[in-house]
Parts: structure tokens; C-alpha cells; sequence
């Protein structure tokens, strides 16, 4: 079996599960953002509902609305946690406490390797970095909440062998946007949606865990079911005899091969992270707002390597940098490493741990017409303000660029 497989048939109860089989999988934990809480709590509470199965095993998370902007976000924050009290939550982590939830769980050890469970945001996906399944319920998560489990079609998977060395100024963000463009443009001729894709290849095996986030992050959108890697501690702690792995004779749908050796900083165009282009095909494109962060770019080491590329330089006037600490613990690195005051001191603006703009523009929403680019998860049309506005993506290293330059610039000649 490959790697999922084998989670699944162990949550399932099962010797063995195979591609097209429908199991009910019970999750080690299950996880909600603030954003979804209150509804969950009202669909369930209008049938009947007043507690949830194994309220120890449930995971409530505060990283959309970190710090209150509205009317409506305040009452929401007073209802998440009176919740959680009601329905006795195991782990609830309100404002200030972790930072984003696709991020800090893996940080403090609650999501380990090895480990099945469910969430309701689709970019649980980032969970794969360390060899655990995180699969995204959506809706269907009040299902899990009331009966401990909801029905589950196991995926085929997608074996994907990164090979080669990339490029000075090329990030694992680059990689990903260059595979989610050969992916839905038909190039590659596999196909993907409700597929597992696994990495692996010597590529693959360099990568920190910083790197493995940011692949799983970037292909989450194009519809594939979840990415994983082979198990890893993010912590540095001894392999874990009860962790999984494919087995030798795995059987994959398909096999690709890839060499990353001759690949340039990628772009992706506004409308969907897979629209990815060369940084050389949008060099020059005026920007008004750059932010840095995001569960996709959000760990110590996407700061590090922005902050190299800002060293001793500005931002540029008229431009708005907007950089998020992904975690409370990656903050905290970055105030006794130095790099907070390094961003501080180019003009770069410190929001506080979670999501920011990329949740619809918390604490930095675009104007109309203006013009972004950032590390966000996604960039589709009013994702981050206005619905005229242009959101383009790349890398930590081409924001920092960019954010210098004032226009979308290519990390490789930054200044």
C-alpha cells in the first residue's frame, strides 16, 4: 500500500483499503478555524445537538481574525470561546495563542507523523510536510463532530520525484507554482483531482521542513485531494517506530520524474496559484502592496531568506510591505534573531501571527485597482480586498525584491 493507504486502513479499522474503497476513518483530531466555529455550532445545535464525540480530539484554532476590526469579528471571537467551553474543547487556542493553524500544531507536537485526521480548511494540507493526512471536510465537518467519523472515498496517489538541484533564487514556492501550471495544463497528461500526490527524490530529501510546506501548500489548490511527504520530525526527535511509509511495491497511478536543475523564480498571475509564468514574463509590473507570510510562507526560514535579500535596503516609497509571522513561536525566533528589527528598520509593517491579508484582507485589504504580491495560499479574484485588484504571487525571495524595487522584480538581480 502506499503511504495514505496505510493511514487510512489504520483509522478505518482495516488490514488493507485500496483506491475507489469507502471507509469511515477516525481521526486523531479534528480541527476547525475561528471563522467556521459558529456556524458548526449552529447547524448542530439546531438538530438537537449539545455536545460533540470526543470533544478531546477537537482542535480549535484562531488565526483568520487575530485581532479584531470589526463589529462582527469581536462577537464572533466572545461566541468561539464560549463554545468551546460549552462543548469542553481539548484544544482551543484563541488570539495570541500559537498563531496559524496549519502551521503552530506541527510546531508544538500535536500534529505528529503518522497521524490521520480532519479539518474543514482545505489547506490542512500542509500537514503532509511532516507525513501526516489531514484530510479537508469542509461542511462535512459537523458530520465528524457529531458522529466522530463521515464516510471517505480512499484517493488514488500520484507519485511526484523531484530530482536535481534548483537554482540560486529559486524557493520550493517556485516549484510549486511550476508544477501546478504542468499539472493543469495537460503537460504532464496525469491526472490529479482527489489524488494524493507524494514527493520524494533526492530534491525532496534536502528540503527542510520550511520547504515541504511550501510544495504542500502551493498544489493544494488545483484540486488535488492532499500532498504528503515521508514522515518527519519537525522537532529533531528519534523516528517513531509506529510511522508509515509506502512500501516498496506501492502501487502508484502514476510515476512522474522531474529535474528542477534548470528552473527560474515563477510568478503566478492573478486568478489561481497554477497560472504561473517566469519572474523574467512580469518584471517591471508596478506594485502598491507586498506581504510576506501566509500558511504557505509563513516559517522562520521564509523570513530568513527575505530578510538576506533586504538587507541594507528600503522599501520602496509608496509601497506597503506587510510581513506575518506564520507562528507565535516563529515571532518570537525572529525578535531574539535579529530579523524583526531588520524588516522594521527597511519600513516593513509587523502584523501579529496568523493568516493576515491572505484571509480576505484582514489588517491589509487592496484598494481598487491596486496591485500586490505576495507569499499568500491563494489569489483569486477578491481574495484580498477589492475585486478589481491584482494579486499576483511568488516566492519570499521575489517579494522581498519586489517590495524594494516597488514593481515585481527577479531575486536573482535584486539590488
Amino acid at each position: 500500500m502506499t503511504l495514505v493507504e496505510k493511514m487510512l486502513a489504520r483509522a478505518s479499522g482495516k488490514a488493507s483499503v485500496k483506491p475507489g474503497d469507502i471507509v469511515l476513518p477516525e481521526p486523531e483530531l479534528v480541527i476547525l478555524h475561528d471563522g467556521y466555529v459558529e456556524t458548526a455550532y449552529k447547524q448542530l445545535h439546531d438538530i438537537g445537538y449539545r455536545r460533540v464525540t470526543h470533544p478531546e480530539r477537537v482542535v480549535f484554532v484562531t488565526d483568520h481574525q487575530v485581532v479584531y476590526t470589526t463589529p462582527a469579528s469581536i462577537l464572533r471571537g466572545r461566541a468561539n470561546r464560549r463554545i468551546a467551553g460549552e462543548w469542553r474543547i481539548g484544544h482551543f487556542h484563541d488570539a495570541g495563542q500559537g498563531g496559524h493553524g496549519h502551521l503552530f500544531p506541527m510546531e508544538n507536537g500535536l500534529v505528529r507523523p503518522g497521524m490521520f485526521l480532519f479539518a474543514y480548511d482545505m489547506h490542512c494540507t500542509n500537514f503532509g510536510a511532516i507525513g501526516a493526512f489531514a484530510m479537508r471536510a469542509g461542511p462535512s465537518v459537523v458530520s465528524v463532530l457529531a458522529t466522530g467519523t463521515t464516510w471517505t472515498v480512499v484517493p488514488h496517489t500520484l507519485r511526484v520525484t523531484l530530482e536535481g538541484e534548483a537554482p540560486p533564487g529559486v524557493h520550493p514556492r517556485d516549484v510549486g507554482f511550476w508544477l501546478a501550471h504542468r499539472l493543469t495544463s495537460g503537460e504532464l497528461g496525469v491526472e490529479f483531482d482527489y489524488r494524493v500526490v507524494e514527493f520524494g527524490g533526492s530534491y525532496c530529501d534536502r528540503l527542510p521542513l520550511s520547504g515541504r510546506v511550501a510544495l504542500c501548500n502551493t498544489l493544494t489548490e488545483i484540486g488535488v485531494l492532499n500532498i504528503v511527504f515521508p514522515p518527519m520530525s519537525p522537532l529533531g526527535s528519534a523516528r517513531d517506530s509506529t510511522w508509515l511509509e509506502s512500501d516498496g511495491d506501492a502501487r502508484f497511478e502514476h510515476t512522474l520524474v522531474l529535474d528542477v536543475s534548470n528552473l527560474a523564480p515563477q510568478v503566478a498571475l492573478p486568478g489561481a496559484p497554477d497560472q504561473a509564468v517566469a519572474v523574467g514574463d512580469t518584471v517591471g509590473i508596478a506594485i502598491d502592496q507586498a506581504y510576506l507570510g501566509s500558511c504557505g510562507s509563513g516559517m522562520y526560514e521564509d523570513f530568513q531568506a527575505a530578510a538576506d535579500v533586504l538587507a541594507g535596503h528600503r522599501v520602496a516609497s509608496g509601497v506597503r510591505f506587510l510581513v506575518v509571522p506564520g507562528t507565535v513561536e516563529t515571532a518570537k525566533r525572529m525578535a531574539r534573531d535579529g530579523l524583526t528589527q531588520r524588516f522594521l528598520d527597511a519600513g516593513a509593517i509587523l502584523l501579529p501571527p496568523g493568516c493576515g491579508p491572505c484571509a480576505g484582507g484582514a489588517g491589509g485589504p487592496l484598494a481598487s485597482g491596486e496591485v500586490s504580491i505576495s507569499t499568500a495560499a491563494t489569489n483569486g479574484q477578491g481574495r484580498m480586498g477589492a475585486k478589481d485588484a491584482h494579486c499576483y504571487l511568488g516566492s519570499p525571495l521575489t517579494v522581498a525584491a519586489s517590495a524594494i524595487a516597488g514593481r515585481i522584480a527577479d531575486p536573482r538581480r535584486a539590488p
